[in-house]
């Protein structure tokens, strides 16, 4: 028997809870409702028009925009007029937006809510219909409501074929070129459903949206977890917001990738310094406000499932939000199988690792272990890439590309990237990731990058924490200085960081090196920062200040 697809599922709920809240989007600070019912007739009168256009069966329409009300409202609209959803980051450059609307065959393009639509909108091609979401009309388009307005609501469910592509999903690349992603409608349902029957205590939520949707965690959880449970999501306004729509919000699940724990962590110990905090929480009464305080403020006072995952996250971070009684459950997936792996469940995780295979997961380790997992999650290929899709299966399990190992309890622990491993001059292979954990959980260490592929030694780049920015500038090289030797003592002659270079700027998605979910664009950093490799390993300073 098929698993319910999200358009089964949403016309469920539309059924069933037709006043209930389903989308809460805050425009300029007040705040967008939709219940099912009325999202429903949004979604079926746009799914009418896409039809109109003469749209259908294996029609790709993309979506680019940040997230928003109408951005789920769009997605479930191109599923129910049975054409195929190609989502895209908002911060996509216009010439990676026109390689992927040309790769992908879009024939029309929602576009909604951007920093700088003009400079990305160079990207579409003349000759696609571009339509709007009318809180961020855009210039030369169809707008949403004028559609929605002029054609009435497909009526019943829609059949849809389970196994029918549903959408291509292009991945951010940390090292290269994306690649299309394809997944069918079975996949994302089966995938949903083998997340709930983990979770079964998960049934009427409040989610907060705020990653991008166009990623495959955020979709999987976020869109698909609301959907599938008849659930509410918020969203946020915009990145200055976030504090205030989070408390607002209180979800009741919660999905942030490492970085934001960093900065969530930083801007507790802003107001509460590390040792005045560890003084009140070793007081029995004080302890309890003060969890529950930092809690409310952060957003999370009704979070019973808190989750992180798209890129390692340092255990010492998890250990410090379990003090103030936050249990953070480590995830591991990836586009190629809409993010259904391994996960910890809150009363059994194991921090420093992923946690176990769902119960519909196999998982093996292959040559380098490799980390290897099958499931009817698994991608179909790469769009136009047989090749490149037949080389990432072996034996009918996905090759991740991640390096780890397996404890007899069956909690995996990430070890490195494989494609991340590099040589030195010395020709033996360094594995940056162990040694980025290290350092990363200083406090006065941001963020942090080893490079010196092909070079005569590694060497490592970071950025400085908030908390260091208010320290002397010769007690942070002290630190760093004591840090890295304690390293270098535990590595081999090999491994060993000839120097630790502090870099000015902070990495970031705007200046090209982080990914949209935050992880860290190695071969940008190489770009950005190989020059001056050299002149750094000959520094008389260990401790290095671009």
């Amino acid at each position: 028997m098929n698993q319910p697809n999200i358009v089964d599922k949403f016309c469920e709920y539309e059924k069933a809870t037709p006043s209930r809240l389903f989308l809460a989007e805050p425009v300029k600070g007040v705040y967008q409702n939709f219940t099912w019912a009325e999202a429903g007739v949004q979604i079926r009168s746009m799914a009418a028009a896409l039809r109109s256009f003469g749209y259908g069966k294996d029609d790709k329409i993309a979506i680019l925009s940040k997230n928003c009300a109408h951005w789920i409202m769009a997605d479930l609209a191109i599923a129910m007029a049975g054409c195929v959803s190609v989502p895209l980051y908002p911060n996509i450059t216009a010439d990676a937006l026109r390689d992927i609307i040309i790769h992908s065959e879009s024939k029309a393009i929602f576009i909604g809510k951007l920093d700088n639509p003009e400079a990305i909108r160079q990207g579409v091609p003349d000759s696609l219909l571009q339509i709007t979401f009318p809180f961020y009309p855009n210039a030369d388009c169809i707008n949403w409501n004028d559609l929605v307005k002029s054609h009435e609501p497909l009526q019943g469910v829609p059949e849809i074929d389970p196994y029918a592509l549903a959408c291509i999903v292009y991945t951010s690349g940390t090292t290269g070129q994306s690649k299309g992603v394809m997944h069918t409608y079975h996949a994302m349902s089966f995938a949903v459903q083998s997340f709930l029957d983990n979770f079964p205590e998960i049934k009427k939520e409040v989610f907060f949206s705020y990653l991008p949707l166009c990623h495959v965690a955020e979709r999987m959880l976020v869109e698909c977890g609301t959907v599938f449970t008849g659930s509410t999501v918020y969203f946020v306004e915009s990145l200055d917001t976030f504090a205030t729509n989070l408390a607002h919000t209180q979800p009741t699940v919660f999905l942030a990738v490492p970085r934001i724990w960093e900065k969530m962590q930083e801007g507790v110990l802003k107001k509460m310094p590390q040792a005045k905090l560890d003084r009140l929480l070793k007081i029995p009464l004080i302890s309890t406000l003060i969890k529950k305080m930092i809690r409310k403020k952060l957003g999370l006072a009704r979070a019973q499932h808190i989750f992180t995952g798209a890129s390692p996250i340092n255990p010492a971070l998890l250990y410090w939000y379990a003090k103030l009684g936050i249990i953070i459950q480590e995830a591991y997936g990836m586009t190629e199988n809409v993010a259904l792996s391994h996960v910890n469940k809150k009363h059994a995780a194991k921090f420093g690792t992923v946690g176990q295979p769902y119960a519909t997961v196999e998982v093996r380790l292959g040559k380098d272990n490799e980390v290897q997992v099958k499931s009817p999650a698994s991608m179909l290929g790469y769009y136009k890439e047989p090749e490149l899709s037949a080389q990432c299966f072996e034996d009918g399990f996905l090759k991740t590309g991640d390096e780890g190992s397996i404890d007899e309890q069956g909690y995996l622990t990430i070890t490195g990237r494989i494609k991340d491993q590099f040589k030195t001059g010395k020709g033996k292979y360094i594995t940056p990731a162990p040694m980025e954990n290290t350092l990363g959980a200083h406090a006065y260490v941001g963020q942090v990058c080893v490079v010196g592929s092909g070079m005569p030694s590694a060497l490592v780049l970071c950025t400085l924490s908030e908390q260091a920015k208010t320290v002397p500038v010769n007690d942070i090289q002290q630190e760093l200085e004591i840090l890295l030797r304690n390293l270098n003592a535990e590595l081999e002659h090999h491994e060993q960081l000839a120097r630790m270079v502090v870099c000015k700027e902070e990495w970031s998605i705007q200046n090209g090196l982080l990914t949209p979910t935050l992880k860290i664009k190695r071969k940008n950093i190489d770009q950005q920062y190989g020059h001056a490799y050299t002149d750094w390993l000959r520094s008389e300073q260990l401790i290095v200040f671009e």
